[in-house]
């Protein structure tokens, strides 16, 4: 299954066929086990990384750290479920350091953020305080090296 799983998670859009010539398992196993995996929620979603930026379509991103009171007897859960059920939370983490939670937030413009940060996150019973980065340039995501990332712009070495 390990194996099967890697492979998707590398490339979603192999065929079950592709996976079983690959690993060598019955084209059959692959489906149930996909099928499986789906249904027990180990593959929880299919996902295409798009660079949007080369069709004109800026995204502002921001990392936002939030440090919160613990809630008893649910420590950080409730206040990460709180947040991530906001559209613009792409992303929650418990962290150690000075903050708690780490946000990754997604918005069209920067006062976007700023105001989903002000009127929303910051205002939340428990918060008690936020520091937000903005994200200026990507240069990888999820494992993939986004434009200009296979250029060597080194120079050569001559003797």
């Amino acid at each position: 299954m390990k194996k099967i799983l890697e492979i998707l998670e590398k490339d979603a859009r192999l065929t079950p066929k592709q996976i079983s010539e690959m690993t060598g398992t019955p084209v059959e196993d692959v489906e149930n086990i996909i099928k499986t995996a789906e249904k027990d929620r180990i593959i929880l979603k299919y996902k295409t990384i798009i660079d949007w930026s080369k069709l004109g379509e800026e995204q502002v991103w921001a990392l936002v750290e939030v440090k919160v009171v613990p809630q008893r007897d649910v420590g950080f859960d409730a206040m990460a479920e709180r947040i991530y059920r906001f559209p613009q939370a792409h992303s929650v983490f418990l962290a150690s350091g000075t903050y708690d939670l780490a946000i990754l937030v997604c918005g069209k413009t920067m006062q976007e953020i700023a105001v989903f940060i002000s009127q929303k996150l910051a205002p939340l019973d428990t918060v008690q305080s936020t520091v937000t980065h903005f994200i200026l340039k990507k240069y990888k995501e999820d494992g993939e090296i986004l434009s200009g990332g296979d250029d060597n712009k080194r120079l050569p070495i001559t003797l």
